[in-house]
């Protein structure tokens, strides 16, 4: 794929008030995936980052060169930050920014106010995904699975090829997280999208019954495909949010 443009691969952070939030983007892809739901929340008046995952938003071969504690390194960093300016900090995430998220909350207890999900990955039952343990030592990349949005004319900044080596990190992530999902109690907001052709909507079925946390909102999206953050619901995921963090706060 052509070179990103500085803007698709830039860090957003901005300072605000006492409530922090930090988005993290998912797997291939940038923070441009989430940059108008962080300006949402930031206008809104909360402090909000989205730091770029190593390996990402340079090149699939850079990526496969990264692990799982890399990319969850560079999340907790950026929670760390945030938190210490804040007197509550919640995390957010897409897809596999989603699941870091999750493991952050896992690991990190009272420390996170709460939890927003978009198409959270934990597993897949398609045939490419359970081959990837074998075919990342013959195979260096296979076909992409970015830009999966309904919208017509928007484009998600992502990787036209998928890393193997970094997907089966993925799936590593993705056995780590789902082994602790009984330690994640913090309020939970899970929102999915009716159809997405990239994340089966059973992950987030298994997230709200693994879950320890007992309050729980699950809410759909029916105008989207799995890049939720740049779709038709854009706006619900906006209101969502700031209505789960008000109500949390």
């Amino acid at each position: 794929m052509p070179p990103f443009a500085p803007e698709d691969i830039a860090p957003f952070a901005r300072a605000g008030g006492p409530t922090g939030i930090v988005l993290c983007h998912g797997f291939t892809g940038t923070p441009a995936s989430l940059r108008s739901w962080a300006e949402a929340l930031a206008d809104a008046g909360h402090t909000v980052a989205v730091p770029l995952l190593p390996g990402h938003g340079t090149s699939w071969q850079d990526a496969n060169r990264h692990t799982w504690a890399d990319w969850y390194g560079a999340l907790e960093q950026a929670f760390d930050e945030v938190q210490a300016a804040c007197t509550t900090t919640f995390v957010a995430g897409l897809s596999m920014g989603g699941t870091l998220v999750t493991r952050l909350a896992e690991l990190r207890g009272s420390q996170v106010t709460g939890v927003i999900v978009v198409n959270a990955a934990f597993f897949s039952r398609r045939l490419d995904a359970k081959l990837v343990p074998l075919l990342r030592y013959v195979l260096r990349s296979a076909r992409p699975v970015g830009n999966d949005i309904k919208r017509p004319g928007v484009t998600e900044p992502a990787y036209d090829r998928v890393p193997v080596r970094a997907a089966h990190q993925m799936m590593v992530g993705w056995k780590q997280t789902t082994a602790a999902l009984p330690r994640l109690t913090q309020p939970l907001l899970v929102l999915t999208s009716r159809e997405d052709h990239v994340v089966e909507p059973g992950n987030s079925e298994l997230l709200l019954d693994r879950a320890g946390s007992t309050d729980k909102e699950r809410i759909w999206l029916e105008d989207s495909y799995h890049v939720a953050t740049m779709d038709n619901d854009l706006e619900l995921i906006i209101d969502s949010t700031l209505a789960f963090i008000k109500a949390h706060t």
